[in-house]
């Protein structure tokens, strides 16, 4: 049994029409808000004037765009945003990307520097202005962890932002993810079991956190074959999103040995340089893996 210090700060508010509970958690923090976003499907999806309707109240500044493994360039982008317009608080609306990618913004709003030298060197993570998260996609963790991922499409370098940079509050309404398309459900099922594997996989484990992991995939494996043949089966992309959120929080990991997170970071150094899909890297990565783990010196 290993020693551990478990510590998350997050509120995760899970359920249908849980958007409408938005504005009890952001009372407090101020009235100049900046909405980050990827592409266009919370405006397809009705997401973003929902949210823009329980805004009416707050000055609202806009980042949206934001990319698949998401850049530098639009983190720079949303600090910039939030320096000049003395931004109060984030609202990241999206999956993994918008979320880490608001991780960065967060967290170069008390830097003078280049937001890239907090990801380069993350001693220099310090404070960061408050943030939530509306999740769309069943798949990081982001929206329950700390840290985020962010590349650098110049130096062809994707590196983790690691640091207590947490979410005050996130929603998660599993309705929002009925309009994932099918690879993108698939990719998120192959990121929550990579998660899951890189803390299971490991020398020694316990009876308590071998048996989260091994619900979270056992989940997983039930639920995506329901959710790619009913895209609106409610009750399997709940069940996913709800295991999405434990994959990176740390506590499949309690009491575990510390894992190196191989895969992860070999897939990080694959799509620095190809930019693919982060579930599709890791499907491709983890079953050679896992072969490699069976040798018992390993």
């Amino acid at each position: 049994m290993q020693d551990y210090n478990y510590f998350v700060p997050t509120r995760l508010v899970f359920g249908k029409g849980k958007i409408e509970e938005l504005p009890k958690y952001i009372s407090n923090h101020g009235k100049k808000v900046l909405l980050t976003y990827g592409g266009g499907s919370i405006k397809r999806n009705g997401l973003y004037d929902r949210i823009k309707q329980l805004l009416k109240d707050y000055e609202v500044f806009e980042l949206s765009g934001i990319e698949p493994n998401p850049k530098i360039t639009s983190v720079r982008k949303g600090v910039e945003i939030v320096k000049q317009e003395k931004i109060d608080f984030i609202i990241a609306v999206g999956g993994g990307s918008v979320i880490d990618c608001t991780k960065n913004i967060a967290t170069g709003a008390y830097y003078d520097g280049d937001p890239w030298d907090l990801v380069i060197d993350n001693s220099k993570v310090g404070k960061h202005i408050p943030f939530f998260t509306v999740l769309t996609l069943s798949a990081t963790g982001s929206e329950y962890d700390g840290s985020g991922v962010i590349s650098n499409q110049v130096t062809n370098e994707k590196l983790a932002l690691l640091g207590d940079i947490f979410p005050e509050v996130s929603i998660m309404d599993p309705e929002y993810t009925f309009t994932v398309p099918a690879w993108q459900t698939a990719a998120g099922a192959a990121d929550i079991m990579s998660h899951t594997f890189e803390s299971y996989i490991v020398k020694e484990g316990n009876i308590f956190t071998d048996g989260i992991c091994e619900a979270m995939l056992k989940t997983v494996i039930s639920c995506t074959p329901k959710a790619l043949a009913n895209p609106e089966d409610y009750d399997a992309r709940a069940q996913l999103m709800m295991v999405s959120s434990f994959g990176c929080c740390g506590l499949p990991a309690i009491g575990r040995t510390s894992s190196p997170w191989v895969c992860h970071g070999i897939e990080h150094e694959l799509s620095a340089y190809y930019d693919i899909t982060h579930g599709a890297g890791l499907a491709i990565i983890t079953p050679v893996w896992m072969k490699y783990s069976l040798d018992g010196q390993c």
